[in-house]
C-alpha cells in the first residue's frame, strides 16, 4: 500500500494546478515518499476521494488546489465524530491561500514539497456548522473559515465571475456586493447569551484569515480549543469602504461597530435570506449552529 493518497483539484486557480502538477509530482517523486494521485471531476468528489483513501489505509491525505479543495478533503478525512482518520498534507495552488496563511505552511509549492520528505504534524481544531441547503439541514466541518452575510455574499457574486481568471472576480465580486448589500436582522446566541442585531457579516473562524489575506481574527489560535468570532455591525457605504483597508491589517477590531469573541458554540438565526460561506465555498444560509472540534485533525508542516 503506498504510503500517500494525493487529491488534485485540476482547476484551482483557473486551471494553473493543472499546468503546474507535473511539476509537482516529479519534486514529490524527488522527496522518496511513496503516493498515488487522483484528480477531482467536480464539486464534492474531493470529499468521497479522501473517504475512500482512509478506507484504504492512506495515512497521509494530501489536497492539492485552493482553501475549497482543501475543505473537501477534511469533510473526507473526519468521521462523524468529527475526529481526522489521516494526516492531511496542504499544497495551495488556489488564489486564496488563507488556510494555510495561520498554520505557517508556505504558499510556494516548490518549498511545501520539500516539506514531505521529513514530516511533522500539528494537531489542531476545526470548526463545525450545522445550515440549511434546499431546504434541509446539513453538517459540515471546516479547517479555517465560516461567514454569514457580507463575505458569503461576495463569494456568490465572485462565481459568476471566475472565469476571467486571476483576482478580478474577487474584485468585481466585492464592487456589485458593496454596491447592493443591506445588513440583516439576526439573532446571534454566543455561549447561551442572546443578541438580536442588525449586522454586516457574522464569522467564526477557526483560522485567522480570509478573503485572500484579509485579518478577520488576528489573534485566532487553530490549536487553542476555541473558535474566534467577528461581528461587523450595519455602517453605512462610504464607512465600510473607508475602514476596509483595516481588515488587511487586523486593526479593525477597534472600530466601535466590530464585536470580537472565542467561544465554543454560536447559533445566528435570520429572517432575511444570508448566505453561508464555509472555507471560501458557498454552501447554504442561516440559521446556522456553529461549535468547536478540539485537537480534531493532524496537519503535516
Amino acid at each position: 500500500m503506498s504510503y500517500a493518497k494525493v487529491i488534485i483539484n485540476p482547476l484551482a486557480r483557473g486551471g494553473r494546478t493543472e499546468k503546474i502538477w507535473p511539476h509537482i509530482n516529479e519534486l514529490l517523486t524527488e522527496t522518496g515518499i511513496s503516493f498515488d494521485h487522483d484528480f477531482t471531476e467536480g464539486v464534492g468528489h474531493g470529499t468521497e476521494l479522501a473517504r475512500e483513501a482512509v478506507e484504504k489505509g492512506y495515512e497521509l491525505v494530501v489536497a492539492v488546489g485552493g482553501d475549497g479543495t482543501v475543505n473537501e478533503v477534511v469533510n473526507g478525512l473526519v468521521d462523524e465524530e468529527g475526529k481526522g482518520r489521516a494526516t492531511l498534507g496542504i499544497i495551495s495552488t488556489g488564489t486564496g491561500g488563507d488556510c494555510v496563511r495561520t498554520l505557517g505552511i508556505p504558499r510556494d509549492y516548490t518549498k511545501v514539497c520539500r516539506l514531505f520528505s521529513d514530516l511533522k504534524g500539528l494537531t489542531i481544531d476545526l470548526g463545525a456548522v450545522e445550515y440549511v441547503s434546499d431546504n434541509q439541514r446539513v453538517r459540515r466541518f471546516y479547517i479555517n473559515t465560516a461567514g454569514l452575510g457580507f463575505d458569503a455574499a461576495v463569494v456568490e457574486r465572485t462565481r459568476r465571475f471566475k472565469a476571467m481568471g486571476g483576482t478580478i472576480p474577487f474584485v468585481m465580486g466585492f464592487l456589485f456586493t458593496f454596491i447592493t448589500y443591506n445588513g440583516k436582522n439576526v439573532a446571534v446566541v454566543i455561549d447561551g447569551d442572546k443578541e438580536e442585531e442588525r449586522d454586516l457579516l457574522i464569522m467564526v473562524n477557526n483560522g485567522r484569515y480570509a478573503g485572500g489575506g484579509m485579518k478577520f481574527t488576528p489573534n485566532a489560535d487553530p490549536g487553542d480549543g476555541f473558535l474566534d468570532v467577528v461581528i461587523i455591525g450595519d455602517m453605512g457605504k462610504m464607512r465600510l469602504l473607508w475602514n476596509f483597508p483595516r481588515l488587511y491589517r487586523g486593526t479593525h477590531i477597534t472600530h466601535p461597530k466590530v464585536k470580537m469573541s472565542r467561544t465554543k458554540s454560536v447559533e445566528v438565526e435570520s429572517v432575511e435570506t444570508m448566505l453561508l460561506q464555509v472555507d471560501g465555498e458557498l454552501v447554504g444560509q442561516a440559521p446556522a449552529s456553529f461549535w468547536v472540534l478540539p485537537a480534531a485533525l493532524t496537519v503535516a508542516v
